[in-house]
């Protein structure tokens, strides 16, 4: 999935799970999160690689996901996706809850090679910003960990 991402040209941040997983969490995480950056060029990579991964809406219900037809300005309208592909589960958010989009999360963020993919990942302060801000039951039982193992690492 990321790779695909990569070879579009897609200007993203990996959140969530993974991104906490980059910082060496043992977060478990079954999906992809990402925030894309919201300019036009960068859109019409996006649905590029949405295209080439056969993403589909996640719709429950609907195992196989609803058909995904849009261009760059109906992808943006929605500020999230929730998408099933090729390669498993890809959620787009454009304003992660508690952030200002990919341009407040680039500011602090990391960048590893994930099994030959350059992947930029939110920082672990910024995981721990979003998920407080989402308040999700399941963010709120990963927050203790997360903000136990961002303390260990200022430390």
């Amino acid at each position: 999935m990321l790779a695909t991402l990569e070879s579009h040209g897609v200007r993203y941040m990996v959140i969530g799970g993974l991104a906490a997983a980059l910082h060496g969490s043992a977060h478990v995480t079954f999906d992809v999160d990402i925030t894309p950056a919201s300019d036009g060029d960068n859109r019409q990579r996006l649905l590029g690689a949405l295209r080439e991964m056969k993403a589909r809406v996640r719709a429950e219900g609907h195992p196989d996901g609803l058909e995904f037809l849009h261009d760059g300005r109906s992808l943006s309208r929605a500020g999230v996706w929730n998408l099933v592909t090729k390669f498993g589960e890809l959620d787009l958010s454009f304003v992660p809850t508690g952030t200002e989009g990919y341009d407040d999360l680039r500011r602090d963020s990391v960048v590893v090679d994930l099994q030959g993919v350059t992947v930029r990942g939110a920082s672990l302060a910024d995981v721990v910003r979003s998920k407080e801000a989402a308040g999700r039951p399941e963010n709120l039982l990963a927050l203790p960990t997360l903000r136990r193992f961002l303390e260990t690492r200022l430390t």
